[in-house]
């Protein structure tokens, strides 16, 4: 693409809760400058959820990040693109506006409950700070609804999670914590950053149904960065995979699943159990590993591991845009000019995402 006017998002982004277009975001070593987010572009609509999926490394926690601007400056900096929501882009705004938006209508889930938590302070007083903050109402009406939502989600005993530090708590409550405090001022987007990480099978199932319901009763946009492709077939509206920083993909989440047209979103999905393999049927890793962002390959990333690279692959970096087939949008030169068809007999064909 040749600018943010040139998106191919543009339709589907036409009534989206936030668009993001061409975002780039850089990071600056006294010896180097790293293109952690470098023209990343996507829509989520109100009430739906978008996945971020890609490998470790591959910019997904920086791009949501990038949207609030929470990076420490100078050393990161949106250098171009723009966040578009509520009739703002968000990359243009004063900070003081910006402090307006973060965690009111736009909240966000970090990776590890244990580092959101101030360890010195108890979980009640971290919980209604945002509350607080945002809206002028008494402590001890904030500290009820506190209460209220921490009880919605599903723990048992709230006023005791609310007198309590974070170590006290197991990670599942600790995260259930983090959920009440991101959703307490009622936000129109939430950013959830590796919800389901280093928690056990049966809390995973309950976090996610958490983060359905509520999405549900405040027609929620989610923002749902993560690596687990089952969590994303069994939520996800749309999905953005991203490789070295870059856009691979983005498209519907039927259309990423059962025809994908860029070569590293077909091997993610070969690669990974999704709950989509038949008995017998055998995982195929993508080969090589994911280059350093300040050591990208010249032209496509992903070439060097790519089964279908061509010669321009090598040469050219290629554009964003809408696939041949229109089912999705992708940076790929053989996909672009209609020269690839990615499919696999099986289990992508075998209506198995319906977990």
């Amino acid at each position: 693409m040749t600018g943010p006017n040139a998106s191919p998002l543009n339709e589907a982004g036409a009534t989206a809760t936030l668009e993001v277009r061409e975002l780039r975001t850089y990071l600056y070593f006294e010896d180097r400058v790293v293109p952690a987010v470098d023209g990343i572009s996507f829509s989520v609509n109100r009430g739906e959820t978008l996945a971020i999926v890609g490998e470790s490394g591959s910019g997904k926690t920086m791009t949501g990040l990038s949207i609030l601007r929470l990076f420490p400056t100078p050393a990161a900096r949106i250098v171009s693109g723009q966040v578009l929501f509520g009739g703002h882009d968000l990359t243009g705004i004063r900070e003081s506006e910006m402090r307006e938006i973060r965690g009111n209508r736009i909240s966000v889930m970090f990776q590890d409950p244990m580092t959101t938590f101030n360890p010195s302070l108890r979980v009640g007083f971290q919980v209604v700070e945002a509350l607080l903050m945002h809206n002028r109402i008494p402590r001890r009406e904030a500290n009820d609804r506190a209460l209220e939502m921490l009880g919605r989600m599903g723990i048992p005993h709230p006023r005791v999670v609310f007198d309590s530090y974070p170590h006290q708590l197991s990670g599942g409550m600790r995260q259930r914590a983090v959920l009440a405090m991101a959703l307490l001022c009622r936000p129109e987007v939430l950013i959830a950053d590796e919800p389901t990480t280093a928690l056990d099978v049966t809390t995973q199932e309950q976090i996610i149904d958490l983060l359905q319901e509520m999405q549900a009763e405040f027609n929620l946009s989610i923002i749902l960065i993560t690596h687990d492709l089952g969590v994303v077939a069994r939520v996800a509206n749309s999905i953005l995979v991203m490789y070295a920083g870059r856009p691979a993909e983005f498209g519907e989440a039927d259309d990423i699943f059962y025809r994908c047209s860029h070569p590293y979103t077909r091997g993610l999905l070969d690669s990974v159990d999704y709950g989509a393999y038949r008995p017998g049927e055998h995982l195929h890793p993508i080969a090589g590993v994911p280059p350093r962002l300040d050591q990208l390959p010249p032209g496509c990333a992903f070439h060097p591991r790519c089964l279908y690279a061509e010669p321009i692959c090598r040469d050219s970096v290629p554009e964003f845009g809408r696939v041949p087939s229109g089912h999705t949008v992708a940076a790929c030169h053989p996909a672009l000019a209609g020269r690839l068809n990615l499919h696999r007999a099986g289990a992508h064909a075998s209506g198995a995402r319906e977990l």
